[in-house]
């Protein structure tokens, strides 16, 4: 798992990453009793899904903070620091699921908040 799209699925590339059904396979500590997944229509709906797993947990850790902030680096440690996360992607041409490590994760997740700050009205 080398964490990057195949030559053969270069839309996978695209900023707009299309509705390629995406599984979410997380495992938050070593237990593998902990282990869960998620399944989402889109690349771009399970990266907004792990920005969301990652609010949940801040939430967690501090229920009474009115508001919930911050940045990418925190993110990524958090990604960084689960046992295991990874993606299954569907490829139409062959029939099957192609995997992601956390490096492609993380990398489509900075897409996704680039893109995200770039619309016009977030300043």
């Amino acid at each position: 798992m080398d964490g990057k799209p195949s030559a053969s699925c270069p839309s996978l590339d695209a900023p707009s990453d299309g509705a390629f059904h995406t599984i979410l396979l997380v495992q938050p500590s070593m237990r593998p009793e902990g282990r869960t997944y998620a399944d989402y229509d889109s690349v771009s709906e399970c990266m907004e899904g792990v920005c969301k797993m990652y609010e949940e947990h801040l939430k967690r850790r501090c229920p009474s903070c009115p508001s919930i902030t911050y940045d990418t680096s925190q993110l990524f440690d958090f990604v960084d620091h689960l046992a295991d996360l990874s993606c299954l992607v569907y490829r139409a041409d062959t029939h099957t699921y192609q995997p992601y490590n956390k490096d492609w994760i993380k990398g489509k997740i900075y897409t996704l908040l680039r893109a995200q700050a770039q619309r016009p009205g977030n300043n």
